[in-house]
């Protein structure tokens, strides 16, 4: 049983030897540990430092390509290099990296494909209150968007079993924590959350730069997210929504027709027309998108079955 652990890199120089450091050389169940560093494009020799400290793969982007990016080039790699458990930490140094054994163990007694390391949001004491209370929100809206237990949706620290790795395709260039939680509940992938630990911050969230704009692009994420992945759902909710609105509107504009002259509410009329052939419009999309979903998920079958056939 092999495992990779992968850190998606970017200007983490300083802080990459303590993430290195406090990783583990051995578990039970485990065969061999390698760790796989993904350089996305930093300026400050991070891929020299990962080299001098003897870390087994490196590598990399020569221009910056975002974090969504290098943790998928990580797990191609990882899955090149035959892991059968891939683990992916950061370069900050944020998690405990014994902890390593916690989030493997489900994978290893095959009780999950999926294990993410659930953070004491509530006892990090440079968390603000607010960052808390939308991380708790922002959990529990992926949590029902995904149909999964998620408790820390933007976590990080996971366990993948080598075949959910080979079935992960991710399209936002921000993030890959929710996409991916997401794609697993689409595809009833086994998922477990598992109580994981936090070392003292060692430098600021490169994320989360201001509050107002981690909501706006986490919002705008996870929209994007519920189009791609459940866009029957999505575009039905909005073309009946504005189908209904049509009709409700076409109504009144009926009542007062025939029970007045009907003077004075043609504007009524007229936007009963437009939300209808909006409604109309959007709900024939939602069927042509359903179409468009089948045949994805039929190629992302093909896809993960060459991944898996690659060691």
């Amino acid at each position: 049983m092999k495992l990779l652990i992968q850190i998606p890199c970017y200007n983490e120089a300083e802080t990459l030897p303590l993430a290195l450091a406090d990783l583990p050389r051995s578990l039970p169940g485990i065969d061999a540990i390698e760790v796989l560093v993904i350089d996305d494009g930093s300026q400050d020799g991070t891929a020299e430092v990962a080299r001098r400290l003897g870390v087994d793969h490196v590598v990399g982007f020569s221009k910056n390509q975002g974090l969504a990016n290098a943790f998928m080039l990580g797990i191609r790699s990882c899955l090149e290099r035959g892991a059968d458990i891939i683990v992916n930490t950061d370069a900050d140094n944020q998690y405990v990296g014994q902890d390593i054994a916690k989030i493997v163990e489900p994978v290893l007694a095959r009780r999950a494909d999926l294990v993410i390391g659930t953070r004491p949001i509530q006892q990090i004491d440079h968390f603000s209150p607010l960052k808390k209370l939308l991380q708790r929100l922002g959990s529990r809206v992926v949590a029902m968007a995904s149909g999964t237990p998620v408790e820390d949706a933007p976590s990080g620290f996971r366990a993948y079993s080598r075949a959910a790795a080979a079935s992960l395709n991710v399209f936002s260039g921000y993030t890959y924590t929710l996409e991916t939680i997401v794609q697993a509940g689409q595809k009833n992938l086994g998922i477990v959350c598992v109580p994981v630990r936090v070392n003292p911050p060692t430098r600021p969230s490169r994320l989360v730069r201001s509050i107002a704009s981690y909501v706006f692009r986490s919002v705008f994420t996870l929209i994007r997210i519920l189009i791609v992945y459940q866009p029957f759902k999505f575009l039905f909710a909005v073309g009946a929504s504005a189908f209904a609105a049509g009709t409700a509107i076409g109504l009144r504009f009926l009542w007062h027709f025939f029970h007045d002259t009907g003077e004075g509410h043609v504007q009524s009329l007229i936007l009963a027309a437009v939300l209808l052939i909006i409604g109309f419009q959007t709900l024939a999309l939602a069927f042509v998108a359903d179409v468009a979903r089948v045949n994805r998920r039929l190629l992302e079958e093909i896809q993960t079955a060459q991944r898996l056939g690659k060691r």
